[in-house]
């Protein structure tokens, strides 16, 4: 049990860095972490909901609402009804098109220069595994914790 308890505290604490770089980064870029984190999302040129984007991103319902609106007034964001459904898209305007990329295109640099720098010593296969993690450690807090109910609700600190 002890090997598992180690694993664990180093996974947190690489978990836990891993974050606080990404909060740093936003700090420099002028915005909010839930904002880098929405855009991040919506840069994979796919469509997204709000409640997608909660739901995948782990970002509570409110703040995606506040980010989403302050968005839309910067002339950045458009909401856009989806056929056959009662969610709206979520779409960056050529405008907002362009901010995510002048923001997103230094850290999406380093975040390759990182990866270049692990697969030279590590097997890529540590990325599926990662995420595969994350999906066993949702699963086992949402059974324990209930947090599937809460993400909607609950504002993140």
């Amino acid at each position: 049990m002890d090997e598992y308890r180690e694993a664990l505290r180093r996974l947190t604490l690489a978990m836990n860095q891993i974050d606080g770089l990404y909060y740093r980064a936003a700090r420099k870029l002028r915005m909010k972490d839930n904002t880098l984190s929405l855009l991040y999302a919506l840069d994979d040129g796919h469509s997204h909901s709000q409640k997608q984007i909660c739901e995948e991103w782990l970002i509570p319902k409110t703040t995606i609402n506040t980010i989403v609106r302050e968005l839309v007034g910067q002339g950045y964001l458009l909401l856009e009804t989806e056929p056959q459904s009662r969610e709206k898209a979520l779409r960056l305007t050529p405008a907002g098109r362009a901010w995510a990329n002048r923001n997103l295109e230094k850290l999406y640099r380093m975040e390759e220069d990182a990866m270049r720098q692990m697969l030279s010593s590590h097997s890529g296969d540590f990325v599926q595994s990662f995420s595969d993690f994350a999906d066993c450690l949702k699963h086992s807090f949402d059974q324990t914790f209930s947090f599937a109910e809460e993400t909607s609700t609950e504002e993140s600190g």
